[in-house]
């Protein structure tokens, strides 16, 4: 007597583990992963922006920006090294902590010195770090409030600068579930092309 037949239901399990391992780990990927690629390309290679048929970042991942001639962007708390993808995480510090009251405080310091033109408030993605610690987007007031900065260090007009930052704002999905938000990137690339042209 053999094993299949001491065990009737060993031959349609085996059977089953290879049929489904095929279509779940083989067929289904390939199937999801060449429409993505068919249908959104630009998303399925990584929202790659790219300058001069170069790759400079994606407009999924932020780049830590600090020369005064450029925005500059949220705050990243990746553990190593700033926007690092591979350590995407928030700070975990609560809002009783003092270390984030210390280290608000460094953000606030450095960010009064590097533009001591603007009188406002600091706008708070400008203090914080998200979730990720990879935020590709500040909000409009954040953009604004760097505005004269920007404008000494390139010897743009503020209205110039200003139309930068309004034709890098994205809107919305539908208008109503979120504020609108600026790309730091693409922003930082459009204020190259407008100092060099």
């Amino acid at each position: 007597m053999n094993m299949l037949s001491r065990h009737p239901y060993l031959r349609p399990s085996l059977t089953l583990l290879l049929v489904f391992t095929l279509i779940t780990g083989l067929a289904y990927p390939l199937l999801t992963t060449g429409l993505s690629t068919l249908l959104f390309r630009t998303q399925a290679q990584g929202s790659l922006i790219e300058l001069d048929g170069k790759p400079v970042g994606s407009a999924l991942i932020g780049q830590g920006f600090s020369r005064p001639d450029y925005f500059w962007g949220r705050p990243s708390a990746t553990a190593d090294s700033a926007y690092n993808a591979m350590a995407s995480a928030g700070s975990n510090l609560a809002v009783s902590n003092p270390a984030l009251d210390k280290l608000i405080a460094q953000r606030v310091a450095a960010l009064r010195a590097a533009n001591p033109q603007s009188a406002l408030p600091i706008p708070v993605d400008l203090l914080t770090a998200s979730g990720s610690g990879l935020d590709p987007q500040i909000s409009v007031a954040a953009a604004r409030w760097q505005l004269p900065r920007i404008a000494s260090a390139r010897k743009l007009s503020a209205e110039r600068v200003e139309q930068l930052i309004r034709d890098n704002t994205s809107a919305p999905l539908a208008g109503f579930t979120g504020q609108p938000v600026v790309n730091v990137l693409t922003l930082n690339l459009a204020l190259d092309r407008a100092t060099h042209n």
